[in-house]
């Protein structure tokens, strides 16, 4: 709604399907001819391969670029370095970044930034998404927050703020009374508290999932600054995989392709979850690849 139709898109490939969903929404993604892709999409290969963050030098140049850090479903932080050079990317092809930050209180490593505006320059090319959703158990209630830096204009000059502000001002009335007051409690110092026991908690989980399936000799990715582990299946189709998870252990996975043509032969396993659903499920999928 704030740029349009006509605007060219780059999305990371694998990535949350809702940036492509969107695009497909508002008509910005041309045709979809039978292959996963749309052709006027432009897909970032992140995969194992380049170490989950896309070769610009080969980047087509878009108007919007779509970036989520940490990644769903990879699991990966991009590293300051790699973030610098995403800005500078930006800024010599006058691109605008919609920096997806749902999951920075998973960040553990201190060189990987846990907002884009950490990075000298970003204010003049990226808007900032988040939420309560994914620290705080937020997902129902839908409180999150944009940063739109008055730095950010359009071509012409015009602070693209202004528009952002009549576009919610038109469109949506505010989060409940109830929902902010959960927000605001989270922010305070017992709330904070215990979110980030919640997160360290989630992490452990991770780590629980990620060493079992890596004991079965199976490549895992993620799990260290996100609760997702992204698991490689070479050469296998990802809905099968799933599908085989699901009938032999009645666990739940998400087959990697729904992420985009770089998920396929990958699984992405959550770690939200209780400790003993999450233990029992490690070792089912345990004896399942032994």
């Amino acid at each position: 709604m704030l740029l349009g139709s006509k605007v060219t898109i780059a999305v990371q490939d694998p990535s949350f399907p809702a940036y492509i969903d969107s695009s497909v929404i508002i008509g910005q993604a041309g045709d979809e001819g039978g292959s996963g892709r749309y052709g006027s999409i432009e897909y970032m290969k992140c995969g194992h391969k380049n170490n989950f963050f896309p070769d610009l030098a080969t980047t087509s140049r878009t108007d919007v670029i779509f970036f989520c850090s940490p990644n769903n479903p990879t699991g990966y932080a991009a590293t300051r370095e790699q973030l610098e050079l995403l800005v500078k990317f930006a800024r010599d092809n006058g691109s605008i970044i919609i920096f997806d930050a749902a999951y920075l209180s998973y960040v553990q490593d201190d060189n990987c930034p846990r907002s884009i505006f950490e990075i000298p320059g970003s204010r003049q090319v990226a808007i900032e998404i988040s939420s309560f959703s994914k620290f705080a158990g937020f997902t129902g209630v839908r409180l999150g927050w944009t940063v739109v830096p008055d730095e950010l204009l359009y071509s012409n000059g015009f602070p693209v703020t202004h528009d952002f502000n009549r576009i919610v001002s038109t469109c949506f009335t505010g989060a409940s009374n109830v929902a902010q007051a959960g927000g605001l409690a989270c922010l305070s110092s017992q709330g904070s508290k215990a979110v980030n026991s919640l997160v360290d908690y989630y992490m452990e989980n991770a780590n629980i999932l990620g060493e079992a399936l890596s004991s079965v000799g199976l490549q895992v990715y993620g799990g260290a600054n996100a609760p997702y582990i992204w698991v490689h299946f070479p050469g296998s189709n990802s809905w099968d995989v799933c599908k085989h998870i699901l009938e032999k252990t009645h666990i739940i996975t998400v087959p990697g392709s729904g992420f985009g043509p770089s998920g396929e032969e990958f699984l992405r396993i959550s770690a939200f979850g209780h400790r003993e659903c999450i233990l029992e499920a490690a070792a089912r999928l345990k004896n399942l690849f032994l």
